[in-house]
């Protein structure tokens, strides 16, 4: 269960985490800088667990790994958002991050909320409101690779199993 952060529309991968500090790779360092052009609190208040919200369009501009990698590094348990920049979304499951679209989620998350996320089922609980929504559930092979911890674990998984 985390605290709901959330953010509007249109939140490039800059104002996720701005470029002049994707000279590293490394989760905790970007994670020092992540949303700081939106909210220079966020990084003071974002708790292991919380949930980052967001309106359309999340993520959008560059391809850069950069951004989801600052989000999980920061040690949210998901992003949901009314609709995700493509890359964006592939990165994030790439790097094991879970991410939700659910239609108008912004009006009926407030910030503060207490939410928890069910990958498997496709479902964040707001224990808030007592409200329950639903994404679509992850194919099988994606919720593999999120079970696994990203691309990479679950590539390292099948090595091993061979």
């Amino acid at each position: 269960m985390g605290r709901a952060f959330v953010f509007g529309d249109n939140v490039d991968t800059d104002q996720i985490v701005p470029a002049q500090h994707i000279t590293s790779d490394d989760p905790e360092e970007l994670a020092e800088h992540c949303f700081e052009t939106l909210d220079d609190s966020f990084n003071d208040r974002f708790d292991d667990g919380d949930v980052v919200v967001a309106g359309t369009n999340f993520g959008s501009g560059s391809s850069r790994e950069h951004a989801p990698i600052a989000i999980a590094g920061a040690g949210a348990s998901a992003v949901v958002a009314e609709s995700f920049s493509r890359i964006f979304y592939r990165n994030a499951i790439n790097i094991g991050l879970p991410v939700f679209e659910i239609p108008a989620i912004t009006d009926l998350v407030e910030a503060g909320d207490a939410l928890s996320v069910d990958p498997a089922a496709g479902e964040v609980r707001n224990a808030t409101t007592g409200e329950t929504f639903s994404a679509e559930s992850f194919p099988e092979f994606i919720q593999e690779i999120l079970d696994a911890g990203g691309l990479v674990e679950y590539g390292q998984q099948l090595d091993s199993s061979d």
